[in-house]
């Protein structure tokens, strides 16, 4: 297969945080979809690191290391993806430490909250998650499906557990530019994921952008599926201008969101350059 025809996609989640494949599951339902590069990036945690790692000789997909850490930017939800980073680095594992304490606290929150209204418990809403994977709205979102309140996932998240709605508990995250830094220090590649996906909630303003771009980001996450095409054009001009590659990616949950793996892509030039500048090589097979 040409380099042209290298099919890339690196944002994906697993169920060591908030998605419902394990990581080797993961790695091979990429395979089944024709993909020959795939990035694990699992909120606030590289757990899923070393099984992802271990079937990649059988899937021949290889891995690019990664996590996506929740920031925060004039009072809106950030989140930066960061491939190839150090996992021994102590500050950028602690930071992410503290950011999964805050997600487990504002998830109890919810749930609390919630619980009022809605046939749902701490109990049930745990039992939707795998291992010691840090419960958010996620899983919350599960829970309401289970207890058939609402049909799936992405209906939870446009309504009961919405960032807009009265449900919603918010939790303490760090300045996503000053963490532009810490991923940096810690070898790592800084990657803003879906910048305008408003329909999420609030977005940041292009100088937050600008700023985290001086701090060092490396690219944007251009093409997603929560972007319109004005959204795409926007951040494909801002890129330009700031001098910032573009990356595209799935954002793969597995079931439960309509997201699927290879849906929108990265280029292997902009991969090459993420593994030049990244601590860490792709584990290949």
């Amino acid at each position: 297969m040409s380099p042209a025809e290298t099919r890339i996609d690196l944002h994906t989640h697993s169920d060591a945080s908030d998605g419902t494949d394990s990581p080797a599951d993961l790695v091979r339902a990429a395979a089944r979809v024709g993909l020959r590069v795939v990035g694990l990036t699992d909120h606030d945690t590289v757990r899923g690191w070393e099984e992802a790692a271990a079937v990649v000789p059988e899937t021949g997909v290889a891995l690019v290391r990664g996590a996506e850490i929740s920031c925060r930017a004039d009072g809106v939800s950030v989140h930066l993806l960061s491939y190839l980073h150090d996992p021994g680095n102590e500050a950028l594992a602690a930071e992410m430490e503290r950011s999964r304490d805050s997600r487990m606290g504002r998830a109890e929150k919810m749930v609390a909250r919630l619980a009022e209204d809605y046939p749902i418990t701490w109990e049930s809403v745990r039992a939707q998650a795998a291992g010691e994977a840090t419960i958010g709205r996620p899983h919350i979102a599960d829970a309401l499906v289970a207890a058939g309140v609402v049909d799936d996932r992405s209906t939870a998240f446009e309504t009961i557990v919405s960032s807009k709605g009265p449900y919603y508990v918010r939790y303490d995250a760090p300045d996503a530019v000053e963490f532009v830094g810490r991923v940096r220090a810690a070898g790592g590649v800084p990657v803003m994921a879906h910048p305008r996906a408003d329909a999420r909630g609030r977005i940041v303003g292009d100088a937050v952008i600008e700023a985290m771009t001086e701090a060092g980001l490396f690219a944007l996450e251009v093409d997603h599926r929560d972007h319109t095409p004005s959204a795409v054009a926007h951040l494909a001009a801002l890129a330009d201008r700031l001098g910032l590659a573009r990356t595209g990616a799935s954002d793969y949950h597995g079931e439960g969101k309509p997201n699927r793996l290879g849906e929108r892509l990265t280029s292997p030039a902009v991969l090459a350059q993420i593994e030049e500048a990244g601590r860490l090589p792709l584990i290949r097979p």
